[in-house]
């Protein structure tokens, strides 16, 4: 017997196995049963979902967001646009500084409104698990304010939200000039006071941000206090944060667009998961990294938003898809996988990014008839109907 039971699919993408042709898939109690042909198909009981010769697909896994923050950065684009550099914006008191200004000044219920505007759409959009960073306040009332709402999204919001403590995203204008003292700030206070809001840690390693000792020695904080690493690495240049994931065997490395084949070794030997964000990069017109070399090394790839106002304000994970394939040739099939498997495994579950017996519910009907046609036709919302553990959320 099935709560729900989809028939008429067209075409299921399970993550597990080739597409399956004239599908059908049954869920109980939140979790699938069956998913397979339909002649083999158990008796239809239950809500019945006719999907009409659509496509199905798992839900998506967006594992890079900084999804609460007030203000937007538009003016930068149009900056960027004309030539001057992200280094240059952040220089002059733009960038993530702009950002944290405008979210220290809005408060809890507004910062929680234009998250869940965002994860709404989101959510319309195919994607039910999220991972959402702190990091635009950079001081320790603000984080915890971020992670509180994150948490909140997670609890009000259809949706399975992880948190993840940023303070370390920049060195805020407090602390200019005194980069140990608010180093010493994280580990000593904000890291402490964040770990029960929080399932991970990161840290932006990066010239201009934090370097590789000042990351180490708040990853070990974090560490002791029960926290998961991921790890801003290796973006605008190689600074050793690839290298640093594969020694603390952090859950995540991220970015990696200038990561070096040796590293990207190490990482795949230390089982961390490359998060790639091809929409920072295509909004900073820098190459793509380097996917197919990650995948050849043995590296497990996921592909994430990376949400956020100034570098990449993608909420949709089909636009991000179509880039993965189109400019940094991957596979349709390396590429859902990465949007779905790969982020669930860079978070550490294993039991959705899957559409097998024993797997979360977290479905997506397509209106098109195989899952090709998201990267062939970003610019569309084809999500029909997403499904969250066995219920129809958008």
């Amino acid at each position: 017997m099935s709560d729900l039971f989809l028939t008429g699919i067209s075409q299921l993408t399970t993550n597990d196995g080739p597409p399956i042709p004239d599908a059908v898939v049954a869920v109980e109690g939140g979790v699938i049963v069956y998913a397979g042909p339909a002649r083999d198909a158990p008796d239809q009981t239950g809500t019945r979902m006719a999907c009409g010769g659509s496509a199905v697909i798992p839900g998506f896994v967006d594992s890079h967001t900084h999804l609460v923050f007030a203000g937007e950065r538009s003016d930068e684009f149009t900056r960027r646009l004309a030539g001057v550099s992200y280094e240059e914006i952040a220089r002059s008191g733009g960038g993530i500084l702009a950002t944290m200004t405008a979210t220290r000044e809005a408060d809890d219920e507004e910062l929680f409104r234009l998250a869940a505007e965002r994860v709404r759409r989101m959510i319309r959009s195919g994607t039910t698990t999220l991972e959402i960073k702190s990091g635009y306040g950079l001081d320790t009332e603000t984080e915890l304010r971020l992670l509180n709402v994150a948490r909140r999204v997670g609890d009000e919001l259809p949706v399975t939200v992880f948190t993840t403590f940023l303070g370390a995203h920049a060195v805020p204008p407090e602390h200019q000039g005194d980069r140990d003292g608010y180093v010493e700030r994280i580990v000593g206070e904000m890291l402490p006071a964040a770990a029960p809001l929080a399932d991970y840690c990161d840290v932006f390693v990066e010239e201009g941000a934090f370097d590789v000792d000042e990351a180490r020695r708040i990853f070990t904080r974090a560490a002791q206090l029960g926290l998961g690493a991921r790890v801003h690495a290796c973006q605008f240049g190689d600074t050793g944060g690839a290298r640093l994931a594969a020694e603390i065997g952090a859950a995540s490395a991220d970015h990696l667009d200038h990561v070096r084949p040796e590293d990207a070794t190490r990482l795949a030997a230390a089982g961390v998961t490359a998060v790639l964000v091809p929409g920072a990069s295509h909004t900073l017109r820098r190459p793509q990294a380097p996917a197919k070399m990650l995948a050849e090394r043995g590296c497990t790839l996921a592909l994430a938003t990376d949400c956020n106002p100034g570098t990449s304000y993608y909420e949709s994970m089909a636009p991000i898809i179509s880039l993965a394939v189109i400019e940094m040739g991957l596979s349709v099939d390396q590429a859902f996988a990465a949007a779905t498997l790969g982020g669930a495994r860079s978070l550490g579950i294993t039991d959705r990014g899957v559409i097998a017996p024993g797997m979360k519910a977290d479905l997506v009907v397509l209106d098109a008839p195989s899952a090709a046609h998201i990267p062939y036709r970003p610019g569309s919302n084809l999500a029909r109907q997403t499904i969250k553990e066995g219920v129809a959320v958008g």
